[in-house]
This record gives structure tokens, C-alpha cells and sequence, in this order.
């Protein structure tokens, strides 16, 4: 019954077409497969047409909406037929299996008809967030090597198109040696067209540091009207930007849902057109699991107006006394907390379960810290003040019960 349903969506997209918002109808039959694109500079001479923006010095023209880590076969077919071309992935993710399904479905196809970043991390040290002292620059090249020939070979690919420096937590990172220089090293191979970095948290410290590094091409930050501190993340993307970087922004949806119990959807289309008001952000990052998600992220692609209505939406949460499950990734929590527990990334796998309905991912989160680095099981009282107003203990219990349960069991 679950494929029927699934299938059935899938021609209900498809006879649909990408019907977009803005007046536009269904796209001919002749255009699935071809969509053609438009600068938001040129005028409206042709209502088929989609959104783009060019990813700063890349050069690249990029629809103004794309797809991370794409869950589904038939939904990463349908958003390529609805215009919706850079895939965003990881070496990580789903133990390998999101790579290998975006190489199952860009087989065959004509190489610039699809863009493709992965990520990957390398030797990381989960306390300092660098390079662990015991492993030398030669073994940190090697193995990150290693991964990047791995993820090509699964996303069947002779070169990638960005290369991402996967989750960075220290600016001091991005100024090692043995990174730049295996990042440069591949570039010069041509293994990757450009190289990039990607961040959780920290934007404020770490998209200027990457700017000075002057050897990056591309930025994937995270950037959503949820951030408490998204004026200044706004101010540093447009620097940024003016520097020539390409901005790609992401977990823009601010984690899906306003509750635990999944009641109350927050508007994605709202929530991405507010994102892409920022003309330095030249395309927005959403993960799409199904084919309604799907319906809503391609409305967006050719038209960026935010109704009234859209405005409204995105206050939801408060007039409903919802805190959400979006956690901005400030850190502050770690301070308060007198065992100092891992709380920012506890957070981020609660935001995969709950919100993004990703068990897999959640675990795989929370399985780089450990139960020791998250579990508040020990704790009799908690003076944590979140700045988004989360319950942390509770959340806390909540979500580690998920390193109990095998890895066999979580899809």
C-alpha cells in the first residue's frame, strides 16, 4: 500500500507538472526534462521560466531553490524534470547511501545537466574540532583522498562541482595547512571544480574567516528567520557575497515543524522566499522527502514575492506558545551547563528525528559525541537558559534513547 500511495503522488507531481505559484499553470509536457532558467534581472517574457542566481565566482547560474541529500529515487527524478539541478550530499550521510542514490539517478545523464557537492570531514578531533595531534599530514590527506575517491565512485562522477570542508567548528581550521592543501591539491586535479566550507554555527565567525582564507569558492551556512542573531548572519552573507563567494544557505526550514508532534507544519514556501530576500543568497538548501515537499520547494522557483498571509506564517509559533525544533547552534548552552554535554548537537539530532522525520541522520549525529557527551540521565537539576526557549532536559532525555536502538532497525 505504502508504494501505491507513493507512486500514486508520484503521478499526481508529474501531472501536475511543478505548478507554481504567482498564476503559473502547468508546465508543457515538451519543457519536463528542459526547463529554461532566467536571471531575476530579465523581464517575465516567458512565464515557464525559473529563477537563477549565479554561485558568485563560480560562475555557475543556479536555480534559486535546491535539494539536500535527497531521501528518494523518484523525488530527486521529478525535481530534475521541474528545473531543480544542484544536489547537495555527504560523504556521511546515511552511511553512504544518499551519494549512491544521487549517482543511481545522474547515471546516463549529460554531465552539465546537474550539479552535484558533497561533503566530507576528514580527521576530526570532536573536543577541539581539529586535526587530532596524534595523525600527520600525510595520514589526514590520505584518508580524506580516500573519502573524496569513495564519494565519486558513489555518486559516479568523475569530478564534483563543489567540495565542501564538511562542518567546521574552529575558523582555525580552515587556515591549517594539511587541509588547504589537500583541498587545493584536488581542485588542481580536477577532482572538484571548487572548493567550499560548511557550517552549522558560528556564522558570524566563520564566514568572514572564510573569506580571508581567500581560497574558498563557495559558503554553506545556515540562515533562517528562526536565528535569533539572522540581521547579523544577513550582514555577513552579503560581505561575503561582495567578496565573490557563492552563499548557499541551508536549514532554511527551521526545522519543519513548530512541535514534537508534528501538528503544526511550518511554511516552507514562506520560510525559503524569506531566506532568498538576501540577493547574496544565491540558492536555498532544502532536504525533500516526498512529493508534497517537493510541490511546495518547486513554487518557489519562479516567484520570491512573500504574501501577507506568508508573513503571517512565519509568527506562527509564537502566537501559538510553540518554542520549535529549530536550535540555532549558539553554544551558549554549554557554558550553563555545569557538565559542559554536547547540548548544540543533541539539539541537531532531536531537529532530524522530530522535524525531519531522518532517525537515521539524528543517530548518525549523535553517534560522533557519544551518550557520555548528551545524556542528562546523571542530572538532578538544570540551569541551562536556552535562547530558544527549549526545554532542555527534557529534550535531552529524549532523543539519546535513540544510541540504544541498532543501527538495522532506523530507515
Amino acid at each position: 500500500m505504502k508504494d501505491r500511495t507513493h507512486a500514486m503522488k508520484r503521478r499526481e507531481f508529474i501531472k501536475r507538472g511543478t505548478a507554481v505559484a504567482g498564476g503559473i499553470s502547468l508546465w508543457p509536457a515538451a519543457m519536463i526534462g528542459r526547463p529554461f532558467s532566467r536571471s531575476e534581472n530579465s523581464t517575465a517574457e516567458d512565464r515557464f521560466r525559473i529563477l537563477t542566481r549565479t554561485l558568485g565566482r563560480t560562475g555557475i547560474e543556479i536555480p534559486v531553490v535546491s535539494l539536500g541529500a535527497p531521501g528518494d529515487g523518484g523525488v530527486m527524478r521529478a525535481a530534475l524534470a521541474a528545473g531543480i539541478k544542484f544536489f547537495d550530499t555527504a560523504y556521511r550521510y546515511a552511511g553512504g547511501a544518499s551519494e549512491t542514490l544521487i549517482g543511481e539517478n545522474v547515471k546516463g545523464r549529460p554531465r552539465d545537466s546537474f550539479i552535484v557537492a558533497t561533503k566530507v570531514l576528514g580527521l576530526r578531533d570532536n573536543e577541539t574540532g581539529l586535526i587530532p595531534q596524534n595523525v600527520t599530514t600525510e595520514e589526514f590527506k590520505a584518508d580524506f583522498r580516500n573519502k573524496v575517491e569513495t564519494s565519486l565512485k558513489r555518486l559516479q562522477v568523475e569530478y564534483l562541482d563543489i567540495l565542501f570542508l564538511h562542518g567546521v567548528e574552529t575558523a582555525e581550521l580552515l587556515r591549517l595547512s594539511p587541509v588547504r592543501e589537500v583541498l587545493q591539491e584536488l581542485k588542481s586535479e580536477g577532482k572538484t571544480r571548487f572548493i567550499g566550507a560548511s557550517f552549522h554555527h558560528k556564522e558570524l565567525e566563520l564566514i568572514p574567516a572564510v573569506v580571508r582564507e581567500k581560497i574558498y569558492d563557495v559558503i554553506l551556512t545556515s540562515y533562517n528567520f528562526r536565528q535569533p542573531h539572522r540581521q547579523e548572519v544577513r550582514q555577513a552573507i552579503a560581505a561575503a557575497g561582495d567578496a565573490g563567494l557563492g552563499i548557499l544557505a541551508m536549514k532554511t526550514s527551521s526545522g519543519v515543524y513548530w512541535d514534537r508532534e508534528r501538528k503544526y507544519p511550518i511554511n516552507a514556501k514562506a520560510s525559503l522566499k524569506w531566506v532568498l530576500q538576501e540577493k547574496h543568497v544565491h540558492s536555498a538548501v532544502r532536504a525533500v522527502d516526498n512529493f508534497d515537499q517537493l510541490a511546495q520547494t518547486v513554487s518557489v522557483l519562479a516567484d520570491l514575492h512573500l504574501t501577507p498571509d506568508e508573513e503571517d506564517d512565519l509568527h506562527l509559533g509564537k502566537k501559538l506558545g510553540l518554542a520549535g525544533l529549530y536550535c540555532s547552534q549558539c553554544g551558549r548552552c554549554r557554558q550553563d551547563c555545569r557538565f559542559h554535554l554536547d547540548i548544540p548537537t543533541a539539539m541537531r539530532a532531536y531537529m532530524y528525528a522530530y522535524g525531519y522525520g531522518r532517525p537515521r541522520q539524528a543517530q548518525e549525529t549523535l553517534g560522533e559525541t557519544g551518550a557520555e557527551a548528551v545524556s542528562c540521565r546523571a542530572c538532578t537539576s538544570c540551569r541551562v537558559s536556552c535562547a530558544m526557549g527549549f526545554n532542555v532536559p527534557e529534550k535531552m532525555r529524549d532523543i539519546v534513547r535513540i544510541l540504544d536502538v541498532p543501527g538495522e532497525f532506523i530507515v
